[in-house]
């Protein structure tokens, strides 16, 4: 009922009532604030680190701190994110279920591709893979939460040696892609939980974000050691390792999130500097050329 839930609502209304339920704006440059709806939180009050949209759009998960040090997942019903109707609803469910299982804080939550599965991962240094149930929900050990849906672990992944930041679902949720802080990225077969494909080696600092190309050829890394590497899927070797863009770079960031436009053209880097001021770099497919990027950000660039 505060400032920020009123301008929330505001907002909602005005996106409705002008139709702009599925728009794409190009070629616009938006400024805008973030407003989360006061009933999205953990614990009330509990750091969230991650947030992620399932692919149907009926939901989305939450990863962040738990009870004590421990970790939480919470999966959220989207329609009374959408809907003011939905949200003054007593009857239509605003938390779906709640996950406690990590030990350590969740860092990253990653819907697959299929919206099958869900991927969460963190501090305590494993991965655990999710997947709805068909029995009903109950009530949570130790607190008042009462979970509608019912979501179990299907694998746990254990390779790395230090916590996790990031998580990426290859196009057809072939592989799995994790970075660590333990300087490596590791590619898991989601049709043989818990194998390992590759542990990919080479960054010589903290690994922070991982995406895949959307074509399928190639996964892209980037790290605390100044570079950005683009790892072949055919091989798992490099194919190139950026680092011009990055040299001038001080200081560090929780993460490093590069992104790929979504016809795999381009590759666009957190993270970067241009003349002493901080860019997010436009990686050309064709040759890896580096000579664009977006320039307007006052702080550096964490995620793109």
């Amino acid at each position: 009922g505060g400032p920020v839930q009123q301008r929330w609502r505001a907002w909602r209304r005005w996106w409705h009532n002008n139709n702009l339920g599925s728009v794409t704006l190009c070629h616009t440059c938006i400024i805008m604030q973030l407003l989360k709806p006061q009933w999205i939180s953990h614990d009330g009050g509990k750091a969230i680190f991650s947030v992620d949209l399932h692919p149907d759009g009926s939901r989305f998960a939450t990863g962040g701190q738990g009870q004590d040090s421990s970790g939480r997942v919470v999966v959220w019903n989207l329609q009374p994110v959408v809907y003011e109707k939905y949200e003054e609803d007593e009857k239509v469910p605003k938390l779906l279920c709640q996950l406690d299982q990590h030990l350590g804080c969740v860092n990253t939550v990653r819907w697959s591709c299929s919206g099958r599965y869900l991927a969460s991962a963190g501090d305590d240094k494993v991965i655990i893979i999710w997947q709805q149930s068909s029995y009903g929900g109950g009530a949570v050990f130790g607190s008042n939460v009462v979970n509608v849906e019912s979501w179990r672990s299907v694998a746990t992944l254990r390779g790395h040696e230090g916590d996790i930041l990031d998580v990426a679902w290859s196009p057809g949720d072939l592989w799995l892609a994790s970075a660590s802080i333990d300087n490596n990225v590791i590619i898991w077969n989601t049709s043989k939980w818990p194998e390992q494909v590759r542990v990919l080696r080479g960054h010589t600092g903290l690994v922070k974000g991982v995406t895949w190309d959307p074509v399928g050829r190639y996964l892209t890394s980037q790290a605390d050691d100044k570079s950005l590497r683009i790892w072949r899927t055919t091989d798992w070797a490099t194919e190139e390792k950026i680092i011009d863009p990055f040299t001038e770079c001080g200081g560090t960031t929780t993460v490093l999130r590069p992104g790929w436009s979504p016809d795999g053209q381009y590759l666009v880097s957190a993270h970067a500097m241009n003349n002493g001021g901080p860019t997010a770099q436009i990686i050309d497919r064709d040759g890896w050329n580096t000579d664009k990027d977006f320039v307007g950000h006052r702080k550096p660039i964490t995620c793109v």
